[in-house]
């Protein structure tokens, strides 16, 4: 027997995301509006530092790995976000650029929402705009206060930040090279 795999319409993906559980129905409506699903590979990068903000993202599973270059050579991890979490809030504050680099670290699915266009909506309907900035800002508080931890963790020398590991999808392939020397020879 032949299964379907039954696909949510994006109404229900976007009232049932965690993030927006009790938002009203006009408001649901409007996100909806500017929501489209979204899928990463694992390594591959869904926005870079600097770069433009002009989306944000609600994930529904997999993991991200948020990081960040700042002064340092190698990228480091800042944060990982899962299921049921906001990924991206500088659409909404001004210069509206990125201030991590945010990859996949294993498959992810997401919903997309055009932050512009929502950003627009926010304006019009304050409301809304209230309940996505109550909502963005308990993130935001959550957030801090976890690398604020980090930090202390780290200048007691009770932890050592982590540096990224980058790791494209292709590496995941066995790399069609010769064995070096000795180890074809021992064959």
């Amino acid at each position: 027997m032949k299964t379907q795999n039954h696909i949510e319409p994006m109404a229900t993906r976007v009232a049932f995301h965690p993030f927006l559980a009790g938002m009203n129905r006009t408001e649901l409506s409007l996100l909806t509006d500017c929501a489209m699903v979204v899928h990463f590979a694992p390594g591959e990068v869904i926005f870079h530092e600097g770069e433009l903000a002009n989306r944000f993202y609600l994930i529904e599973s997999g993991k991200v790995i948020l990081e960040s270059n700042g002064a340092a050579v190698d990228p480091v991890v800042i944060d990982r976000i899962g299921a049921g979490d906001l990924l991206g809030w500088s659409w909404m504050f001004p210069p509206y650029v990125w201030h991590f680099t945010a990859r996949a670290a294993e498959p992810v699915t997401a919903i997309f929402f055009y932050g512009t266009i929502l950003r627009e909506y926010c304006e019009r309907d304050h409301a809304l705009g209230y309940e996505l900035f109550k909502r963005m800002g308990a993130v935001m508080i959550k957030r801090l206060q976890a690398a604020r931890e980090k930090l202390v963790a780290v200048h007691a020398h009770k932890a050592e930040l982590e540096p990224a590991v980058i790791r494209p999808p292709f590496m995941d392939q066995e790399l069609d090279v010769p064995l070096p020397r000795d180890k074809a020879e021992a064959r």
